[in-house]
């Protein structure tokens, strides 16, 4: 959890940057999603390309596989050799999956602890105003739920900012920067920090939820049309992850501040366009093309190496001669 606090603590300088120029939380957390989607990107292709390259080779996979099927020692020997030939590394993606996810989880810190990690206050300064607040009758039930007691905090900040307590925690300079970050979680005329469960299922604000479910079943659903050669087919439990991660997504979306919502939604439809351009450029049918053109390219290269020599076919008068020559040898 350390690491992930860690990264948070460091995409947060970026979330604070986004925010201090466009003074709207909402829109800070678009531009640093697309900051931290565009540093990983690299990332992204080598892992498209990794898959891509794999799906190419399915059917000589199926072949070989099918060749020896009663010797899967052999096969996989020949599987092998078959993916050194062509240059394809299928573990070549586990990296840089695991470094994305990495960064996913610190972005997920950078804004659900948003104190901390992107105003970078005091901890035990952060500690303090929490203790203080679940003190006050009233106010202990919104700071204490969950995890998410930053973003919690930072709701009733405006009514506890002038009091005592909280001087004495803060500095006048921590106090302007936090009322400076409440007064920006208004995006589009919705408050980012209403939670959506207090409001009911009637409230504009079920659409957090609501677009949460359907951003990411919609993501996942579409990147297995594209990567539908290079996946396999969905059975038994993966189908039903296909929709419980998504509902669970919407459940934690329905009791949190909308703030977590909008990026989950935002990082989704964001990932959404990433995985179809990959999908066009990198696809298993336009890595054969590729790989075609250079072998063909590297065919007529290796052609053009090879030194002319110039051979003259002999006349049929010479041809004569020599026959004639040779048969009176024999005579002699």
């Amino acid at each position: 959890m350390q690491i992930f606090g860690f990264l948070g603590s460091l995409l947060g300088w970026i979330l604070w940057a986004a925010f201090y120029v466009l003074k709207d939380f909402g829109l800070a957390i678009i531009v640093f999603t697309i900051i931290v989607k565009a540093c990983v990107f690299p990332f992204s292709i080598k892992q498209q390309k990794s898959m891509a390259g794999t799906a190419r080779l399915q059917k000589k996979q199926k072949e070989i596989q099918e060749k020896y099927a009663n010797n899967k020692q052999k096969a996989n020997e020949e599987i092998q050799k078959l993916y050194e030939k062509e240059g394809v590394k299928p573990m070549g993606g586990c990296l840089t999956t695991i470094i994305p996810m990495l960064v996913l989880f610190g972005i997920f810190y950078a804004v659900g602890w948003p104190l901390t990690n992107t105003l970078h206050l005091n901890s035990a300064d952060v500690n303090d105003a929490l203790t203080y607040v679940n003190t006050i009758p009233g106010y202990s039930s919104v700071t204490g739920m969950y995890n998410y007691q930053e973003i919690n905090l930072l709701k009733v900040f405006p009514n506890i900012a002038n009091t005592e307590a909280i001087n004495a925690i803060f500095s006048q300079a921590d106090i302007s920067k936090v009322m400076e970050l409440v007064n920006g979680f208004n995006t589009f005329g919705i408050d980012l920090l209403a939670v959506p469960s207090d409001f009911g299922f009637l409230s504009p604000y079920i659409l957090f939820p609501v677009l949460c479910f359907a951003s990411n079943i919609g993501s996942q659903i579409i990147m297995q049309k594209i990567n539908k050669n290079q996946m396999a087919q969905q059975q038994g439990c993966m189908k039903v992850m296909l929709f419980a991660m998504p509902l669970f997504s919407a459940y934690i979306a329905y009791v949190v501040p909308c703030a977590m919502a909008f990026y989950w939604i935002v990082s989704a439809l964001l990932g959404l366009v990433q995985s179809i351009l990959l999908g066009k450029i990198f696809s298993a049918a336009q890595m054969t093309a590729n790989s075609e053109a250079r072998h063909a390219a590297l065919m007529f290269e290796n052609e053009a190496r090879i030194p002319y020599v110039y051979a003259p076919k002999e006349t049929p008068a010479l041809n004569n001669n020599a026959n004639s020559k040779q048969k009176n040898k024999k005579k002699k």
